[in-house]
Parts: structure tokens; C-alpha cells; sequence
């Protein structure tokens, strides 16, 4: 069994914080699009669209090239 451990210094008794906070504000609560607009789904689908385009002419031109 171990020993019980007796501390060289005197220990300090420390006191509860007396700091005091004050709680979170309540937050307003905020409206949500539940659907996005026309134009911002446009924009998604032309992005994808030219996205695709775009590997696909990189990987025919790869091909093109590295075909001996």
C-alpha cells in the first residue's frame, strides 16, 4: 500500500469565484429561404454544366496528345 502524502507547505484553502456573468442573450430568431431562387439555381446548373465541359475537352486533348 502506498503511503498517505503529506505536503512539505501548508495547502491553501481556495475560496469559490465570485465572478458573476451575465446569461447569453436570446437571439432573435431569423427567417430562412427554404428554397433558393430561380436565378441561383440557374447559376448552379451552368456551373456544373461548364464544369463537365471542361474535363471533358482536358481529357480528350490528354488523349489526343499522348496517342503516339
Amino acid at each position: 500500500m502506498s503511503k498517505p502524502w503529506t505536503p512539505k507547505r501548508a495547502t491553501v484553502e481556495l475560496r469559490p469565484s465570485k465572478i458573476r456573468r451575465d446569461p447569453p442573450a436570446v437571439q432573435a430568431a431569423k427567417r430562412v429561404a427554404a428554397y433558393p431562387t430561380e436565378r441561383e439555381t440557374w447559376t448552379v446548373v451552368i456551373g456544373v454544366v461548364l464544369f463537365a465541359l471542361a474535363i471533358a475537352i482536358i481529357t480528350v486533348r490528354i488523349s489526343d496528345l499522348t496517342a503516339g
